[in-house]
């Protein structure tokens, strides 16, 4: 039981450091556009400065407080890091990483950073130990109002979308592509993930299973 707890928090962790990664290139390839909360919050960051990781956190605690005051209920702790930790690892690598200095660089970088933010979302998600805010907020509306999770998740993203166009975020054909393609690539990456986190977890148990006791 402790060895399958410690595989799926590295799991859950290595998920969030891919996540994170895969927000980054996008952002370093933000010519194209980039997702809507993304875009929203680098639009943040240019008026008021700050980080785009730190709005992140910012915007993630807020979801996540209201979340508890309608719920009545302590948020989780797979909330909590989720929310915390995106932010710290967005910046990390936006420090890192250099802006393309191309239009076809910016597609490479931006077309990575699709495929990682979905191999990214499937790898914690796999995990099984709590989704991140706006999942967590996605999910309260829908169980509140009844309405269907996709057009839950849908609004919100369009309400996000108009939020940062507003703002002057960087919105464009990319902003649609990463809504597509992040779907399309999690129908792959989340059942191949819980099948590596399964195979995983029984090698692991096998292992102890076959090593002699101490005498």
């Amino acid at each position: 039981m402790k060895q399958e707890l410690v595989l799926r928090w590295t799991f859950y962790f290595a998920g969030l450091i891919i996540l994170a990664f895969g927000v980054s290139l996008t952002i370093e390839g933000k010519a194209l556009g980039i997702s809507p909360w993304d875009a929203f919050h680098y639009s943040l960051f240019q008026h008021f400065g700050l980080t785009v990781g730190q709005w992140s956190i910012i915007i993630g605690a807020l979801i996540v407080g209201l979340t508890s005051l309608f719920t009545r209920a302590w948020p989780k702790i797979g909330a909590i890091l989720n929310m915390v930790l995106i932010g710290v690892f967005i910046d990390f690598f936006n420090f890192l990483l250099p802006a393309p200095s191309t239009y076809t660089g910016s597609v490479i970088v931006f077309s990575l950073g699709v495929l990682l933010i979905g191999y990214g979302v499937g790898v914690y998600v796999s995990a099984g130990l709590g989704a991140g805010p706006r999942d967590s907020l996605m999910m309260l509306i829908s169980e509140k109002t009844g309405w269907n999770v996709q057009w839950v998740r849908n609004g919100i993203e369009i309400t996000i979308l108009f939020a940062a166009w507003g703002m002057g975020g960087p919105i464009g054909l990319g902003t649609i592509l990463t809504a597509i393609l992040t779907g399309l690539i999690l129908r792959f990456s989340l059942p191949q993930s819980i099948q590596l986190l399964n195979y995983a977890v029984a090698r692991r148990t096998a292992a102890v299973k076959a090593t002699p006791p101490l005498h």
